[in-house]
This record gives structure tokens, C-alpha cells and sequence, in this order.
């Protein structure tokens, strides 16, 4: 007779004690490869962590917004969305469903985008000027530390260094060594 090991989540195998950073890096693309040299070098990864710090929200203003470039904007999305449901019904139909789906997807595609755009332009009048702007949203990290489990972290220090010395991280910066102090998290 065999026992089962009930299934455990991965939340229930996340290590709770202390952990140590080890290096801080400019890109997160620099940590993700400090990572897998570890991976590569058989190191547990399981217990690191990447840890972005210091994150801000840039918002990127991409042009003035008016009345007719946000009933565009709504009849765009709304086309799309009403031809895509517009097609799925047709594909329901059991008589004839190619005409069907060409022709509910027509129909979706002008109603959706006529009460797509109605909306946004209901919307961007309601809003009476306080955002007549368009933009994009990014969050970023000024740098991103490499955080150890305790028990780990001398050792993947030392694996850290010995691939940084010989260059094989693939990383473009350096990475700045840890104090050593050791700092709890939740």
C-alpha cells in the first residue's frame, strides 16, 4: 500500500526565515540572469527571491485628447469586441454558420463599434476637460536586489562571484555586493 503526499501549493513551500541580499542589480534582466546561473550551477533557486526597490509610476503623456479622438478611440474597441461576439454567435448557428458567422460579425462590428464609441464620448464629456490628455503608464524600480535564505546566502554569494568573475552571467552591469546584513521579510 502506497502513501500520497497531500498536494502542497506553492505558497506552502515559500521559505519564511530571515534573508540576506546578496547583490543589488540596475535591470531586472541582470537579476533574472544571476538567477539562472545559479540554476545553472544546481543551486536550490527556490530560495531566492528578486526584489524590486525603490518603484516609481512614470505616466508618459502621449497626445492631447478631443471629443472626436475618444469617440475613435471607443469605436475601435467596440468593433473589435462587437466583431468577435458577433462571429462566436454565428458560430452557432446550425443551418448555414459560415453566412451566419460573416454576417452577425458584420453587424457586431458596426453596432459595437457605434456604442463603443457613444460610450467614450459620453465619457470624455462627463470628465468636462480634467483629462484632456492621452497616456501610457510604466512601473519601474530603480534597482532590484538578489535576497538569499540565510542558510543559502553564503553560498550563492560565492557562486554569484565566481560566475561574475568569469563572465558568464550574460548580465550587462555589474551587480553591487550585499553588506551581509541580514533583514527578515514577510
Amino acid at each position: 500500500m502506497s502513501t500520497r503526499q497531500p498536494f502542497t501549493s506553492r505558497a506552502d513551500t515559500r521559505p519564511t526565515g530571515p534573508r540576506r541580499a546578496i547583490a543589488s542589480f540596475d535591470t531586472y534582466a541582470e537579476a533574472e540572469a544571476a538567477v539562472d546561473s545559479l540554476s545553472d550551477r544546481q543551486f536550490p533557486v527556490e530560495h531566492t527571491q528578486i526584489v524590486a526597490r525603490d518603484l516609481k509610476m512614470v505616466e508618459q503623456v502621449t497626445g492631447r485628447m478631443r471629443p472626436l479622438d475618444a469617440f475613435l478611440r471607443g469605436a475601435l474597441s467596440g468593433a473589435i469586441a462587437g466583431a468577435l461576439i458577433g462571429w462566436l454567435f454565428g458560430l452557432f448557428d446550425w443551418t448555414d454558420p459560415i453566412v451566419a458567422s460573416a454576417w452577425l460579425a458584420f453587424h457586431g462590428l458596426w453596432i459595437g463599434a457605434l456604442v463603443g464609441g457613444t460610450a467614450a464620448l459620453i465619457a470624455y464629456l462627463l470628465l468636462r476637460g480634467r483629462r484632456d490628455f492621452s497616456s501610457v503608464s510604466v512601473l519601474s524600480a530603480d534597482r532590484y536586489d538578489l535576497l538569499v535564505d540565510e542558510q543559502f546566502a553564503d553560498e550563492a554569494a560565492r557562486l554569484l562571484a565566481s560566475t561574475e568573475s568569469t563572465g558568464s552571467t550574460g548580465s550587462t552591469g555589474s551587480s553591487t555586493p550585499s553588506t551581509g546584513e541580514s533583514r527578515p521579510t514577510s
